[in-house]
Protein backbone atom coordinates (compact mmCIF):
# COMPACT_ATOMS: atom_id res chain seq x y z
CA UNK A 1 0.00 0.00 0.00
CA UNK A 2 1.42 3.34 -1.05
CA UNK A 3 1.80 5.89 1.71
CA UNK A 4 1.10 9.55 1.11
CA UNK A 5 3.46 12.31 2.06
CA UNK A 6 3.46 13.02 5.82
CA UNK A 7 1.67 16.14 6.94
CA UNK A 8 2.04 18.27 10.05
CA UNK A 9 0.47 21.20 11.82
CA UNK A 10 1.30 23.29 14.85
CA UNK A 11 -0.99 24.83 17.46
CA UNK A 12 0.36 28.00 19.03
CA UNK A 13 -1.00 29.33 22.35
CA UNK A 14 0.18 32.77 23.37
CA UNK A 15 -1.00 36.05 24.92
CA UNK A 16 -1.91 39.28 23.21
CA UNK A 17 -0.76 41.95 25.65
CA UNK A 18 -1.79 45.55 26.20
CA UNK A 19 -1.45 48.15 28.97
CA UNK A 20 -3.41 51.11 30.30
CA UNK A 21 -2.40 53.79 32.82
CA UNK A 22 -5.18 55.04 35.09
CA UNK A 23 -4.55 58.35 36.92
CA UNK A 24 -6.82 59.10 39.86
CA UNK A 25 -6.63 62.82 40.57
CA UNK A 26 -8.40 64.14 43.72
CA UNK A 27 -8.17 61.02 45.81
CA UNK A 28 -9.26 62.79 49.00
CA UNK A 29 -12.47 63.92 47.31
CA UNK A 30 -13.21 60.39 46.16
CA UNK A 31 -13.15 59.03 49.69
CA UNK A 32 -16.55 58.57 51.22
CA UNK A 33 -18.15 57.56 47.92
CA UNK A 34 -19.37 54.46 49.69
CA UNK A 35 -18.36 50.84 50.07
CA UNK A 36 -18.81 48.87 46.87
CA UNK A 37 -18.80 51.95 44.65
CA UNK A 38 -16.00 52.52 42.18
CA UNK A 39 -14.29 55.02 39.93
CA UNK A 40 -13.82 53.54 36.46
CA UNK A 41 -11.16 54.20 33.88
CA UNK A 42 -11.98 54.62 30.23
CA UNK A 43 -12.40 51.38 28.39
CA UNK A 44 -9.32 50.10 26.57
CA UNK A 45 -8.96 47.28 24.07
CA UNK A 46 -6.70 44.26 24.37
CA UNK A 47 -7.03 41.05 22.35
CA UNK A 48 -10.31 42.13 20.78
CA UNK A 49 -12.04 42.75 24.12
CA UNK A 50 -12.86 45.90 26.08
CA UNK A 51 -11.44 46.27 29.57
CA UNK A 52 -11.70 48.78 32.41
CA UNK A 53 -9.97 49.44 35.76
CA UNK A 54 -12.25 49.84 38.77
CA UNK A 55 -10.88 51.68 41.82
CA UNK A 56 -12.86 51.42 45.09
CA UNK A 57 -11.74 54.26 47.47
CA UNK A 58 -13.84 52.83 50.34
CA UNK A 59 -13.24 49.22 49.46
CA UNK A 60 -15.46 46.64 47.82
CA UNK A 61 -16.09 44.42 50.84
CA UNK A 62 -18.50 45.83 53.47
CA UNK A 63 -16.93 43.65 56.13
CA UNK A 64 -13.67 45.62 55.91
CA UNK A 65 -15.30 48.90 56.98
CA UNK A 66 -13.33 50.97 54.46
CA UNK A 67 -10.01 49.80 55.91
CA UNK A 68 -8.68 48.88 52.44
CA UNK A 69 -8.89 50.30 48.95
CA UNK A 70 -9.82 47.79 46.27
CA UNK A 71 -8.69 47.57 42.65
CA UNK A 72 -10.16 45.31 39.93
CA UNK A 73 -9.88 44.76 36.20
CA UNK A 74 -13.25 44.18 34.54
CA UNK A 75 -14.30 42.69 31.20
CA UNK A 76 -16.26 45.60 29.73
CA UNK A 77 -17.49 43.98 26.52
CA UNK A 78 -19.38 40.86 25.53
CA UNK A 79 -17.36 37.69 25.90
CA UNK A 80 -17.60 34.15 27.17
CA UNK A 81 -14.86 32.31 29.05
CA UNK A 82 -12.23 34.86 28.21
CA UNK A 83 -8.89 33.61 29.54
CA UNK A 84 -6.30 36.20 30.48
CA UNK A 85 -3.31 37.10 32.60
CA UNK A 86 -3.29 40.33 34.59
CA UNK A 87 -0.89 42.70 36.25
CA UNK A 88 -1.77 45.63 38.54
CA UNK A 89 0.93 48.09 39.51
CA UNK A 90 0.56 50.96 41.97
CA UNK A 91 3.29 53.38 40.93
CA UNK A 92 5.81 54.77 43.43
CA UNK A 93 5.88 58.50 42.73
CA UNK A 94 9.01 59.24 44.77
CA UNK A 95 11.30 58.12 41.96
CA UNK A 96 12.67 55.23 44.01
CA UNK A 97 10.98 52.67 41.77
CA UNK A 98 9.48 50.73 44.67
CA UNK A 99 6.18 49.98 42.94
CA UNK A 100 3.55 47.67 44.39
CA UNK A 101 3.01 44.93 41.82
CA UNK A 102 0.51 42.08 41.62
CA UNK A 103 1.22 40.01 38.51
CA UNK A 104 0.36 36.75 36.75
CA UNK A 105 3.19 37.23 34.26
CA UNK A 106 6.61 35.58 34.55
CA UNK A 107 5.46 33.03 37.10
CA UNK A 108 3.88 29.60 37.04
CA UNK A 109 0.12 29.45 37.62
CA UNK A 110 -1.08 26.13 39.02
CA UNK A 111 -4.59 26.50 37.62
CA UNK A 112 -3.60 28.38 34.48
CA UNK A 113 -4.81 31.80 33.34
CA UNK A 114 -7.86 33.43 34.98
CA UNK A 115 -11.19 32.88 33.19
CA UNK A 116 -13.78 35.65 32.97
CA UNK A 117 -17.16 34.05 32.31
CA UNK A 118 -19.13 36.98 30.94
CA UNK A 119 -19.31 40.77 30.61
CA UNK A 120 -18.77 42.43 34.00
CA UNK A 121 -16.57 39.63 35.35
CA UNK A 122 -13.60 40.99 37.30
CA UNK A 123 -10.24 40.04 38.67
CA UNK A 124 -8.46 41.99 41.37
CA UNK A 125 -7.94 42.56 45.07
CA UNK A 126 -10.51 43.54 47.68
CA UNK A 127 -7.65 44.33 50.03
CA UNK A 128 -5.32 45.92 47.55
CA UNK A 129 -3.76 48.36 50.05
CA UNK A 130 -4.53 49.43 53.61
CA UNK A 131 -5.95 52.92 53.21
CA UNK A 132 -4.19 54.54 56.19
CA UNK A 133 -0.81 53.32 54.95
CA UNK A 134 -1.59 54.41 51.39
CA UNK A 135 -2.34 57.99 52.45
CA UNK A 136 1.05 58.31 54.16
CA UNK A 137 3.08 56.58 51.43
CA UNK A 138 5.00 57.64 48.34
CA UNK A 139 2.26 56.14 46.19
CA UNK A 140 0.06 59.14 46.86
CA UNK A 141 1.46 62.46 45.69
CA UNK A 142 -0.38 65.76 45.25
CA UNK A 143 -3.61 63.90 46.02
CA UNK A 144 -3.01 61.69 42.99
CA UNK A 145 -2.68 57.94 42.48
CA UNK A 146 -1.32 56.24 39.37
CA UNK A 147 -2.23 52.67 38.54
CA UNK A 148 -0.85 50.75 35.59
CA UNK A 149 -2.74 47.72 34.30
CA UNK A 150 -1.48 45.06 31.85
CA UNK A 151 -3.82 42.48 30.32
CA UNK A 152 -2.66 39.41 28.37
CA UNK A 153 -5.52 37.72 26.52
CA UNK A 154 -4.81 34.03 25.86
CA UNK A 155 -5.39 32.94 22.25
CA UNK A 156 -4.77 29.64 20.46
CA UNK A 157 -4.41 29.19 16.72
CA UNK A 158 -3.02 26.84 14.11
CA UNK A 159 0.21 28.18 12.64
CA UNK A 160 -0.96 29.70 9.36
CA UNK A 161 2.48 29.42 7.81
CA UNK A 162 2.00 25.63 7.77
CA UNK A 163 -1.64 25.60 6.69
CA UNK A 164 -1.35 28.23 4.00
CA UNK A 165 2.25 28.24 2.78
CA UNK A 166 3.33 30.70 0.14
CA UNK A 167 5.50 28.94 -2.38
CA UNK A 168 8.35 30.84 -3.97
CA UNK A 169 9.05 29.65 -7.52
CA UNK A 170 12.50 28.62 -8.66
CA UNK A 171 14.81 31.46 -9.57
CA UNK A 172 14.30 32.71 -13.13
CA UNK A 173 17.46 34.81 -13.27
CA UNK A 174 18.95 32.29 -15.70
CA UNK A 175 16.01 32.85 -18.05
CA UNK A 176 16.53 36.61 -18.04
CA UNK A 177 20.28 36.37 -18.55
CA UNK A 178 19.64 33.80 -21.25
CA UNK A 179 17.53 36.36 -23.12
CA UNK A 180 20.56 38.65 -23.12
CA UNK A 181 22.57 35.87 -24.76
CA UNK A 182 19.88 34.94 -27.28
CA UNK A 183 19.05 38.50 -28.34
CA UNK A 184 22.67 39.74 -28.09
CA UNK A 185 21.40 43.06 -26.73
CA UNK A 186 24.21 45.17 -25.31
CA UNK A 187 26.86 42.62 -26.27
CA UNK A 188 30.37 44.03 -26.32
CA UNK A 189 32.67 41.12 -27.10
CA UNK A 190 32.84 38.65 -30.00
CA UNK A 191 34.34 35.17 -29.90
CA UNK A 192 35.61 33.66 -33.12
CA UNK A 193 35.49 29.88 -32.62
CA UNK A 194 36.81 28.09 -35.70
CA UNK A 195 35.19 30.70 -37.92
CA UNK A 196 31.83 30.79 -36.11
CA UNK A 197 31.04 34.05 -34.25
CA UNK A 198 29.45 34.29 -30.79
CA UNK A 199 28.39 37.58 -29.21
CA UNK A 200 28.56 37.97 -25.42
CA UNK A 201 28.82 40.47 -22.55
CA UNK A 202 32.10 41.13 -20.81
CA UNK A 203 30.61 41.78 -17.39
CA UNK A 204 28.63 38.54 -17.42
CA UNK A 205 31.69 36.54 -18.47
CA UNK A 206 33.88 38.24 -15.88
CA UNK A 207 31.35 37.61 -13.11
CA UNK A 208 31.13 33.90 -13.90
CA UNK A 209 34.71 32.91 -14.74
CA UNK A 210 37.99 34.24 -13.33
CA UNK A 211 39.69 33.16 -16.56
CA UNK A 212 37.29 35.17 -18.70
CA UNK A 213 37.64 38.02 -16.20
CA UNK A 214 41.37 38.28 -16.87
CA UNK A 215 40.79 38.09 -20.62
CA UNK A 216 37.98 40.59 -21.10
CA UNK A 217 38.53 43.22 -18.39
CA UNK A 218 41.83 44.25 -19.95
CA UNK A 219 39.82 45.27 -23.00
CA UNK A 220 36.81 46.65 -21.11
CA UNK A 221 37.10 50.08 -22.76
CA UNK A 222 36.97 48.64 -26.26
CA UNK A 223 33.51 48.80 -27.84
CA UNK A 224 33.67 45.52 -29.76
CA UNK A 225 36.54 43.31 -28.68
CA UNK A 226 37.12 40.04 -30.57
CA UNK A 227 38.76 36.97 -29.11
CA UNK A 228 39.81 33.96 -31.14
CA UNK A 229 39.28 30.46 -29.70
CA UNK A 230 41.24 27.76 -31.50
CA UNK A 231 41.11 24.83 -29.07
CA UNK A 232 37.37 24.31 -28.86
CA UNK A 233 34.59 23.33 -31.23
CA UNK A 234 31.72 25.79 -31.80
CA UNK A 235 29.14 23.38 -30.35
CA UNK A 236 31.16 23.09 -27.15
CA UNK A 237 31.62 26.86 -26.85
CA UNK A 238 27.89 27.34 -27.41
CA UNK A 239 27.15 24.93 -24.55
CA UNK A 240 29.71 26.77 -22.41
CA UNK A 241 28.01 30.14 -22.99
CA UNK A 242 24.63 28.56 -22.30
CA UNK A 243 25.84 27.50 -18.85
CA UNK A 244 27.49 30.84 -18.12
CA UNK A 245 24.27 32.74 -18.80
CA UNK A 246 21.62 30.22 -17.72
CA UNK A 247 23.45 28.11 -15.10
CA UNK A 248 22.24 24.89 -16.74
CA UNK A 249 23.08 22.46 -19.50
CA UNK A 250 21.48 23.08 -22.87
CA UNK A 251 18.45 20.79 -23.09
CA UNK A 252 18.60 20.90 -26.87
CA UNK A 253 21.96 19.11 -26.91
CA UNK A 254 22.53 15.39 -26.38
CA UNK A 255 25.10 14.97 -23.63
CA UNK A 256 24.80 11.20 -23.35
CA UNK A 257 27.63 8.90 -24.40
CA UNK A 258 27.06 6.22 -27.05
CA UNK A 259 25.48 3.09 -25.63
CA UNK A 260 28.53 1.10 -26.68
CA UNK A 261 30.65 3.26 -24.38
CA UNK A 262 33.80 2.41 -26.30
CA UNK A 263 36.80 4.62 -25.79
CA UNK A 264 36.26 7.01 -28.74
CA UNK A 265 32.63 7.67 -27.81
CA UNK A 266 33.57 8.71 -24.26
CA UNK A 267 36.49 11.00 -25.00
CA UNK A 268 34.85 12.46 -28.10
CA UNK A 269 31.47 13.07 -26.50
CA UNK A 270 30.13 16.59 -26.03
CA UNK A 271 30.02 16.21 -22.24
CA UNK A 272 33.69 15.19 -22.12
CA UNK A 273 34.67 18.21 -24.18
CA UNK A 274 32.49 20.45 -22.01
CA UNK A 275 34.24 19.02 -18.95
CA UNK A 276 37.54 20.15 -20.48
CA UNK A 277 36.07 23.61 -21.06
CA UNK A 278 34.86 23.78 -17.45
CA UNK A 279 38.38 23.00 -16.29
CA UNK A 280 39.94 25.54 -18.66
CA UNK A 281 37.69 28.39 -17.59
CA UNK A 282 37.55 27.43 -13.90
CA UNK A 283 33.81 26.72 -13.68
CA UNK A 284 33.44 24.24 -10.79
CA UNK A 285 29.64 24.02 -11.02
CA UNK A 286 29.76 23.16 -14.72
CA UNK A 287 32.47 20.61 -13.98
CA UNK A 288 30.22 18.97 -11.40
CA UNK A 289 27.29 18.90 -13.85
CA UNK A 290 29.49 17.14 -16.41
CA UNK A 291 30.69 14.72 -13.75
CA UNK A 292 27.09 13.87 -12.94
CA UNK A 293 26.34 13.09 -16.60
CA UNK A 294 29.48 10.99 -17.07
CA UNK A 295 28.86 9.13 -13.81
CA UNK A 296 25.69 7.68 -15.34
CA UNK A 297 27.77 6.34 -18.24
CA UNK A 298 30.19 4.31 -16.11
CA UNK A 299 30.41 0.66 -17.14
CA UNK A 300 33.07 -2.01 -17.27
CA UNK A 301 34.07 -0.98 -20.80
CA UNK A 302 33.99 2.79 -20.20
CA UNK A 303 35.24 3.24 -16.65
CA UNK A 304 38.95 3.39 -17.48
CA UNK A 305 38.55 6.13 -20.08
CA UNK A 306 36.12 8.09 -17.91
CA UNK A 307 38.59 7.79 -15.05
CA UNK A 308 41.34 9.17 -17.26
CA UNK A 309 39.14 12.13 -18.22
CA UNK A 310 38.28 12.78 -14.58
CA UNK A 311 41.94 12.72 -13.62
CA UNK A 312 42.96 15.00 -16.48
CA UNK A 313 40.32 17.64 -15.80
CA UNK A 314 40.37 17.47 -11.99
CA UNK A 315 36.88 16.00 -11.67
CA UNK A 316 37.55 14.53 -8.26
CA UNK A 317 34.02 13.32 -7.46
CA UNK A 318 33.85 11.40 -10.73
CA UNK A 319 37.35 10.03 -10.31
CA UNK A 320 36.50 8.66 -6.87
CA UNK A 321 33.42 6.87 -8.21
CA UNK A 322 35.43 5.42 -11.10
CA UNK A 323 38.18 4.13 -8.84
CA UNK A 324 35.73 2.37 -6.58
CA UNK A 325 33.74 0.88 -9.47
CA UNK A 326 36.90 -0.36 -11.21
CA UNK A 327 38.23 -1.86 -7.99
CA UNK A 328 34.98 -3.73 -7.36
CA UNK A 329 34.94 -5.06 -10.95
CA UNK A 330 38.67 -5.42 -11.45
CA UNK A 331 38.77 -8.72 -13.35
CA UNK A 332 36.31 -7.55 -15.97
CA UNK A 333 37.91 -4.11 -16.23
CA UNK A 334 41.36 -5.68 -16.76
CA UNK A 335 40.06 -7.32 -19.93
CA UNK A 336 39.18 -3.98 -21.55
CA UNK A 337 41.22 -1.79 -23.85
CA UNK A 338 40.71 1.01 -21.36
CA UNK A 339 42.81 -0.78 -18.76
CA UNK A 340 45.59 -1.15 -21.31
CA UNK A 341 45.23 2.57 -22.01
CA UNK A 342 45.76 3.31 -18.32
CA UNK A 343 48.89 1.15 -18.24
CA UNK A 344 50.40 2.89 -21.23
CA UNK A 345 49.30 6.49 -20.62
CA UNK A 346 48.35 6.87 -16.96
CA UNK A 347 50.68 4.75 -14.80
CA UNK A 348 50.10 6.90 -11.73
CA UNK A 349 46.36 6.53 -12.12
CA UNK A 350 46.75 2.78 -12.41
CA UNK A 351 48.69 2.85 -9.16
CA UNK A 352 45.83 4.74 -7.51
CA UNK A 353 43.48 2.01 -8.74
CA UNK A 354 45.58 -0.66 -7.10
CA UNK A 355 45.57 1.27 -3.83
CA UNK A 356 41.80 1.43 -4.09
CA UNK A 357 41.74 -2.34 -4.64
CA UNK A 358 43.68 -2.77 -1.42
CA UNK A 359 41.25 -0.48 0.36
CA UNK A 360 38.29 -2.50 -0.89
CA UNK A 361 39.92 -5.66 0.44
CA UNK A 362 40.33 -4.06 3.85
CA UNK A 363 36.65 -3.03 3.83
CA UNK A 364 35.69 -6.60 2.93
CA UNK A 365 37.76 -8.05 5.75
CA UNK A 366 36.12 -5.56 8.09
CA UNK A 367 32.64 -6.80 7.29
CA UNK A 368 31.85 -4.92 4.09
CA UNK A 369 29.01 -6.56 2.13
CA UNK A 370 30.61 -5.91 -1.27
CA UNK A 371 32.25 -8.88 -2.96
CA UNK A 372 35.96 -9.34 -2.20
CA UNK A 373 38.20 -8.33 -5.09
CA UNK A 374 40.42 -11.34 -4.39
CA UNK A 375 37.33 -13.56 -4.63
CA UNK A 376 36.91 -12.41 -8.22
CA UNK A 377 40.25 -14.04 -9.07
CA UNK A 378 39.49 -17.10 -6.96
CA UNK A 379 36.72 -17.90 -9.40
CA UNK A 380 39.44 -18.89 -11.86
CA UNK A 381 38.33 -16.41 -14.48
CA UNK A 382 40.37 -15.45 -17.49
CA UNK A 383 42.85 -12.69 -16.63
CA UNK A 384 43.98 -12.11 -20.22
CA UNK A 385 47.80 -11.85 -19.92
CA UNK A 386 47.68 -10.54 -16.37
CA UNK A 387 48.59 -12.60 -13.32
CA UNK A 388 47.60 -11.67 -9.81
CA UNK A 389 49.59 -12.49 -6.73
CA UNK A 390 48.61 -12.36 -3.11
CA UNK A 391 51.43 -11.31 -0.80
CA UNK A 392 52.45 -13.56 2.11
CA UNK A 393 54.11 -11.89 5.07
CA UNK A 394 57.07 -13.31 7.01
CA UNK A 395 54.88 -14.51 9.87
CA UNK A 396 52.90 -16.61 7.40
CA UNK A 397 49.71 -14.56 7.62
CA UNK A 398 48.08 -13.39 4.43
CA UNK A 399 47.04 -9.76 4.35
CA UNK A 400 43.90 -9.26 2.26
CA UNK A 401 44.85 -5.67 1.48
CA UNK A 402 48.23 -6.70 0.07
CA UNK A 403 46.92 -7.48 -3.39
CA UNK A 404 48.47 -6.02 -6.53
CA UNK A 405 48.28 -6.62 -10.22
CA UNK A 406 51.37 -7.57 -12.18
CA UNK A 407 51.06 -7.03 -15.90
CA UNK A 408 52.64 -9.87 -17.85
CA UNK A 409 55.41 -8.29 -19.90
CA UNK A 410 55.62 -11.27 -22.26
CA UNK A 411 51.96 -10.94 -23.30
CA UNK A 412 51.40 -14.75 -23.30
CA UNK A 413 47.87 -16.05 -23.03
CA UNK A 414 46.96 -16.93 -19.45
CA UNK A 415 43.36 -17.80 -20.08
CA UNK A 416 41.90 -20.10 -17.47
CA UNK A 417 44.88 -19.83 -15.11
CA UNK A 418 44.17 -19.71 -11.41
CA UNK A 419 45.88 -16.99 -9.41
CA UNK A 420 49.18 -18.05 -7.85
CA UNK A 421 50.12 -17.64 -4.25
CA UNK A 422 53.75 -16.63 -3.85
CA UNK A 423 55.89 -19.02 -1.85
Amino acid sequence: MALGSPTSSRSVTETINGSHKFIIQGYSLAKGIGVGKHIASENFTVGGYQWAIYFYPDGKNPEDNSTYVSVFIALASDGTDVRALFELTLLDQSGKGKHKVHSHFDRSLESGPYTLKYRGSMWGYKRFFRRAMLESSDFLKDDCLKINCTVGVVVSAIDCSRLHPIYVPESDIGHHFGMLLDKEEGSDVTFNVCGEKFRAHKLVLAARSPVFESQVLDAMDEDDHELVITDMEPIVFKALLHFIYKDSLDEDEDFSVSSSSCSPSVSDSLVAKLLAAADKYDLPRLRLMCESVLCKEISVTSVAHIMALADRYRAMELKSVCLKFAAENLVAVMRTDGFEYLRENCPLLQSELLKTVAGCEEEFSGGCKSRSVWAQFSDGGDTNDRSVRQQTWENGEERSGGLWVQLDADGDEAGGRSPRQED
